[in-house]
């Protein structure tokens, strides 16, 4: 059959609509940053070192912080922990840091809260897991001892199910329940339904001792995709909670971030998140940051927020057999990293900025004329001229051994021009 006599491709409205409509959230403030809602899909992350060491902790945060976590969580496991708070908080202010805290309380938080009043008045919310905040008669005492703690110092509350640590009386009872149904549902399912259970549960418990919806972020974690789609898609049907996503021990490398990444994206896209952390495992002595950095790529790609230029290059094929444009995409995005903290301050909207560069003339100029600024290099057997594109015209063509520091030059005349703010030169 004839090419121009093929059926019409029939395309789902659904999917060129771009993502549905943000799930109804009570938003919630936790420090200086507002979780649902409808504001912008929050990035936080969680330091791995030792909170009684001061120094290590100030300095992850820190890190953490520059690199774009708008809120971090650290672990308040022992009372030197607890005590070494609110000198982490003080420290974080004199360097001009002020990321809200988050203190992640397992098993003793009742007690470090009340032996501890600077600590809990130096977190900006308190992670409870109704799974360890205590067992039989000493867990509604306990949970709601942290909870009159919050209430007390007028801080929010995420309430923390966790698949591998599941609240074990709560499982049994549903697994009996289903054992005695006439149809009963397999193992997973009762599974699935106790981790939502015990997230609202525990919050409509937190809200009858005084805590109010507006002081309550619900998650609940597991470690499988598929899984963490449906408890959160059953969390968000039945309530209007502020949520928090992630996927418990996502794991390491490209396992953690594509598996993190299946599943928060597809719940983003139903409209289900309003913060979201990718629980990355670093190599030893890694980056931690790099959880960070996923997280907001992710937030960028499919459309959400922005928060750094995108740099587009092509994968590179037999018809691009010299690095040239492979190292020039790479010293581009190296560039750009390194000089967002600056131009976050001197060039607003900055971030909204498109950069490509394309290894031949096949993709080359049509990609390059839907970036601000696109850059064609020659591929394998072309003429060694790279032509260059702003706002969709051809501008120039780059030739010679200074065509990468030429074209960052472009690149930085063009981000002066448009995001610069006018009388700033003559001000300085």
């Amino acid at each position: 059959m004839p090419l121009t006599s093929s059926p019409e491709i029939q395309t789902a409205p659904e999917v060129l609509a771009g993502p549905a409509p943000r799930h109804r959230t009570v938003g919630v403030r936790v420090g200086s940053v507002m979780v649902g809602g409808g504001a912008p899909i929050v990035v936080q992350s969680m330091t791995n070192t030792d909170t009684a060491d001061v120094d290590a902790t100030v300095a992850q945060v820190a890190a953490l912080a520059r690199a774009g976590s708008e809120i971090v969580r650290i672990t308040v496991d022992r009372d030197e922990a607890a005590a070494a708070v609110p000198r982490i908080r003080e420290r974080l202010d004199r360097l001009g840091v002020d990321v809200p805290l988050v203190g992640d309380f397992h098993y003793i938080g009742h007690q470090l809260l009340a032996d501890h009043p600077a600590c809990a008045e130096a977190l900006a919310k308190y992670r409870i897991n109704p799974g360890n905040v205590g067992f039989r008669e000493k867990k509604d005492r306990q949970f709601g001892a942290i909870v009159e703690q919050a209430i007390r110092h007028g801080k929010a509350v995420r309430i923390g199910a966790n698949w591998g640590s599941l609240d074990q009386e709560l499982l049994t009872h549903l697994m009996d329940e289903n054992a005695r149904s006439a149809s009963p549902r397999d193992m997973r399912w009762v599974t699935r339904e106790a981790m939502v259970q015990s997230a609202l549960l525990s919050a409509a418990r937190a809200e009858e001792i005084g805590l109010g919806k507006d002081r309550i972020i619900l998650s609940a974690k597991v470690s499988a995709v598929q899984d963490l789609i449906a408890v959160y898609q059953e969390l968000a049907r039945r309530s209007d909670y502020a949520i928090h996503l992630g996927l418990t021990e996502a794991g390491m490398g490209t396992k953690g971030i594509v598996a993190s990444s299946a599943a928060i994206g597809i719940l983003l896209q139903q409209g289900i998140g309003d913060t979201i952390r990718y629980s990355l495992t670093p190599e030893p002595g890694g980056d931690r940051t790099l959880e960070v950095k996923t997280a907001q790529e992710l937030l960028q790609t499919m459309g959400f927020r922005t928060f750094v230029p995108l740099v587009a290059a092509c994968p590179g094929c037999g018809r691009t057999t010299s690095s040239v444009f492979q190292e020039l995409a790479r010293d581009i995005q190296n560039w750009i990293s390194a000089s967002m903290p600056e131009w976050r301050r001197t060039y607003p909207g900055v971030e909204n900025l498109n950069v490509a560069v394309m290894g031949c003339i096949v993709n080359g100029p049509g990609e390059s004329k839907h970036a601000h600024i696109g850059i064609s290099l020659p591929g394998t057997g072309e003429q060694p001229a790279a032509p260059v594109f702003i706002d969709g015209r051809k501008a120039m063509t780059l030739r010679g051994p200074t065509l990468a520091q030429d074209f960052q030059k472009i690149v930085l005349d063009y981000i002066e021009k448009n995001y610069g703010q006018p009388g700033r030169d003559a001000a300085e």
